[in-house]
């Protein structure tokens, strides 16, 4: 039986299946645990969070002589994460598929994405620090950090997956790098036209894609260079290593489960572990396997700079036998021809860089111009609204070409990369 009770009554022994208070404002990166300690219960008191609902079936309930518990009902089905996941649309209404109308522009966005990235990437740190100290992964316990990656997605698909890109630590790559997945996931099945269910379950397949990294030695999964082939064997391990750590937890998603251990496999049979082909390959790991390399080639490493996204997504095309083509071509009507942060070249000889995508109009986003290259200086930036003007886009072109560094400040926004480191 769920109960709400005062925080301050909270007890060890007690199974906690909900907090109160949206995740992003709270210091609790998971929100459904049994408290074991004296330790788990001062970092809950100390969370700044009122009250929360504690499960009776699953732990102990208040005793006998404590205060009554809160008076206030049961969860409500369109708050609760475990809601979240039967596919129900905002006010608890019907499952929705098809297009979705985008309530935000990135930039309005961006400043609540730049906030969830950070909470996300220390989310995902204090998870595999968990599992690689042994304990049992439980991923209903990434329930809420999954709901509110796409309720930021449902506002704007473009603000969130941007900022999730940018990694300036080495360290944090593993970390951002499985919440960007996530992300990408869930904008990928919803462009496959799936129902918010699939897409929140596509979404957690995407954050747990990489678990199995928290086996692989350091020095190797952070070498500042190639690897040599009996390293890269070591690493080519983590999908059978993390399905195994996956099925230890109970009821772990056959979703999340499926992508861990083959979003390394091709249609084209030249993956790994098990070198599956064709339709042997299931749609959730052909999209773990886009989303992942993806991600992996636009960020900036120690030992390489990420591409730019629009030439990632050619080169990806490229690739043949390497992914599902249908599939690959919605990836790019996801995420645009030109996604956000791309450098363009206009027709009228600017450049500028892409800062949010037009619905319908993949060849005319909105773009900020900041260079002339008939003048070869600097411009005063300007946003461009290419479906409303004469200019166009002429050619994509390399940041490293022209030695420009720091084209995130003017797509994201100083404030927005401040508020995610």
């Amino acid at each position: 039986m769920l109960r709400k009770i005062r925080c301050s009554d909270a007890r060890i022994g007690m199974y906690v299946d909900r907090v109160e208070g949206s995740w992003l404002d709270h210091a609790l990166w998971k929100t459904r645990f049994a408290i074991r300690s004296a330790d788990e219960l001062r970092k809950l008191r100390d969370a700044g969070v009122e009250h929360v609902w504690i499960d009776t079936d699953k732990g102990d309930d208040l005793p006998a002589a404590a205060p009554p518990a809160v008076d206030g009902g049961a969860p409500s089905a369109t708050a609760t994460p475990q809601a979240s996941a039967t596919g129900a649309g905002p006010g608890g209404g019907p499952p929705r598929t098809g297009p979705r109308v985008q309530t935000a522009t990135a930039q309005e966005e961006m400043g609540r994405a730049a906030k969830l990235v950070k909470r996300g990437r220390e989310a995902v740190r204090q998870l595999f620090a968990e599992a690689r100290m042994g304990q049992v992964v439980e991923c209903e316990q990434s329930l809420e950090l999954v709901d509110e990656v796409w309720k930021s997605i449902d506002r704007n698909e473009s603000a969130l997956v941007g900022l999730a890109r940018l990694k300036t630590a080495d360290e944090d790559y593993t970390y951002l790098h499985s919440f960007s997945v996530c992300a990408m996931m869930i904008v990928l099945a919803r462009h496959l036209g799936r129902d918010d269910a699939f897409c929140r379950e596509a979404g957690l397949a995407g954050l747990f894609h990489d678990l199995g990294k928290v086996v692989i030695p350091f020095e190797i999964l952070h070498k500042p260079g190639r690897l040599t082939d009996e390293e890269f064997a070591i690493v080519r391990t983590h999908p059978v290593r993390g399905h195994e750590l996956l099925r230890k937890g109970a009821d772990t998603p056959e979703a999340v489960l499926e992508v861990c251990l083959r979003h390394h496999e091709r249609p084209d049979g030249r993956g790994y572990p098990d070198r599956l082909s064709g339709d042997d390959v299931t749609q959730l790991a052909r999209m773990g396997a886009i989303c992942d390399v993806y991600d992996a080639i636009t960020s900036n490493r120690p030992y390489k700079a990420g591409w730019d996204p629009a030439h990632s997504l050619a080169q990806m095309a490229s690739w043949k036998g390497q992914f599902d083509e249908p599939m690959l071509h919605v990836f790019v009507r996801a995420l645009g021809i030109y996604p956000i942060g791309s450098l363009v070249k206009l027709r009228s000889g600017k450049l500028a860089v892409v800062v949010e995508q037009t619905p319908g109009k993949p060849l005319a986003p909105v773009v900020k111009v900041f260079f002339s290259t008939k003048a070869n200086a600097p411009i005063e930036p300007q946003l461009l609204d290419l479906n409303r003007s004469a200019d166009g886009i002429a050619s994509r072109e390399d940041p490293a070409r022209w030695g420009f560094k720091r084209l995130e400040e003017l797509w994201a926004g100083p404030d927005a990369l401040r508020a995610s480191k």
